[in-house]
């Protein structure tokens, strides 16, 4: 669904920042407005100019693609497959402190708060996109899980590096968004030091506000400007510094794990069964319907019988084979549940 300036509502695109043709200095916690400021080049970044990015991971040379070039497209994909494989041994270290963010954010949006991603660049496409999915995977209101991207709706597509600079624009951008309080901004920085995601992260904490990081650099900036950091570190990019390669797939898995554990504690899966799926096309009327088959082991036409007879709710529909009761009683149970279908089916044996 789009909403009258044409944007999805689980993005939140901001304009187009005033502060594009504007240099700044990195944000080393100052804000710093001067127009003049010398932005340091990458290979000429010192500790004097706030930040030395050379030193970063994300900025160092894999050691097995020093002759990238001259390889065959054959050893260059098995180079990727191989480096790529060393990703999930760097989530896997991150996951006591993921389960600690899942389980912050899901006592907020159960108490009505929102979740909200924000970053530049690579890393706030992949915010972008798993806030799109949750609507149409769960059935969760469009709001519920939203995206900010420095740059706006055309960085989408288009790069806009000059929009990850400033602070202020990254605070700025959260007030208009409507975040508030109530709710949890997750900052993704593969480098682990935008200035764009800082900024926002500083306002939220000002709000009070619960924060969490995802960059790929040990003991980032980000890290330790948030309430629960993680970091899954898969090493330098065999294209040194291209951080959409393996630091985009770690960041990307962590955000499905995040996203999906989420929804899974808010009861919106049953077994491992998307039941929130809503039967709007073709394909999504058959997954329903086998949805209902494998929850309730009725046959393809009752549980097209039972959809119908449901209201097009996959979980009323479950609960009414299950219990024997009609939609009224479904819904009702459900409600009392919480929406949760395996709650609704234990308090009424109870």
């Amino acid at each position: 669904m789009r909403s009258r300036n044409g944007l999805t509502r689980t993005c939140v695109v901001p304009a187009a920042s005033k502060y594009r043709s504007r240099r700044e200095t990195p944000y080393n916690g100052v804000l710093n407005s001067d127009p003049q400021a010398r932005v340091p080049n990458r290979l000429d970044a010192s500790p004097d100019a706030g930040i030395d990015t050379a030193a970063l991971v994300t900025e160092q040379a894999h050691p097995g693609s020093g002759q990238l070039d001259e390889l065959s497209i054959t050893e260059v994909l098995t180079l990727m497959n191989s480096a790529d494989a060393e990703i999930p041994a760097a989530i896997a270290r991150e996951i006591p402190r993921i389960a600690r963010a899942v389980e912050a954010i899901s006592r907020a949006l159960e108490r009505g708060g929102r979740l909200y991603y924000i970053g530049a660049g690579s890393s706030g496409r992949l915010g972008v996109l798993d806030a799109a999915e949750c609507p149409p995977t769960f059935n969760v209101p469009k709001d519920l899980v939203r995206a900010i991207l420095a740059g706006g709706e055309a960085a989408m597509t288009r790069a806009a590096e000059a929009s990850e600079d400033h602070p202020e624009a990254g605070a700025r951008d959260l007030g208009i968004a409507g975040f508030g309080a109530a709710d949890v901004l997750v900052g993704i920085a593969a480098s682990g030091r935008t200035p764009y995601v800082l900024g926002a992260i500083a306002r939220a904490r000002e709000l009070q506000a619960i924060t969490c990081g995802i960059s790929c650099t040990p003991d980032s900036e980000l890290s330790r400007a948030v309430d629960y950091p993680i970091e899954p570190v898969p090493g330098p990019e065999i294209l040194t510094g291209s951080t959409r390669l393996r630091a985009g797939t770690a960041t990307k898995l962590v955000l499905n794990m995040i996203s999906t554990a989420v929804m899974v504690r808010l009861g919106h899966v049953y077994g491992n069964l998307m039941v929130n799926v809503q039967p709007s096309n073709r394909k999504l009327e058959q997954r329903a319907r086998r949805i209902v088959q494998r929850a309730t082991g009725v046959g393809y036409e009752r549980a097209a019988e039972l959809l119908d007879r449901a209201g097009r709710s996959v979980r009323a529909a479950i609960v009414m084979q299950k219990l024997g009761v009609d939609r009224e009683q479904a819904e009702r149970l459900l409600a009392a549940a919480g929406g949760r279908i395996s709650s609704a089916l234990k308090a009424s044996s109870g």
